[in-house]
């Protein structure tokens, strides 16, 4: 089965920033797509950003766009998410996912079969 283990939050002051990193198991990881979504308390999960399994397409929510970057190292199976310019709404619990299928719904958490168990990023205001 694949394991999905993010690593890397904590807490920053706003205007920092923070490299959350994802390890997943699998031979075929290279072949996954991969996405990113957030949790805050009371809130849905939701998207914050996909990268394609070849790495050449990215997406990002317009909240986070300028200021976070994904990327991924398939020789190590892992995907980044460096984040800069932190803000308070960025407060969430942060879920790495992966999308064996290339799914087109990138944005939707229904198209990945394979979550981590988040690690939390609290901005300070």
């Amino acid at each position: 089965q694949v394991q999905v283990v993010e690593s890397g939050g904590g807490l920053v002051q706003a205007g920092g920033s923070l490299r959350l990193s994802c390890a997943a198991s699998g031979r075929t990881f290279s072949r996954y797509a991969m996405g990113w979504f957030r949790q805050a308390p009371g809130k849905e999960r939701e998207f914050v950003a996909h990268i394609s399994w070849s790495g050449a397409s990215t997406n990002y929510a317009d909240s986070v766009k300028g200021r976070f970057t994904i990327s991924r190292d398939d020789a190590k199976n892992t995907v980044y998410l460096q984040m800069s310019s932190l803000k308070p709404e960025d407060t969430a619990v942060y879920y790495c996912a992966a999308d064996p299928w290339g799914n087109s719904y990138y944005y939707s958490v229904a198209s990945y079969d394979y979550w981590g168990q988040g690690t939390q990023v609290t901005v300070s205001s």
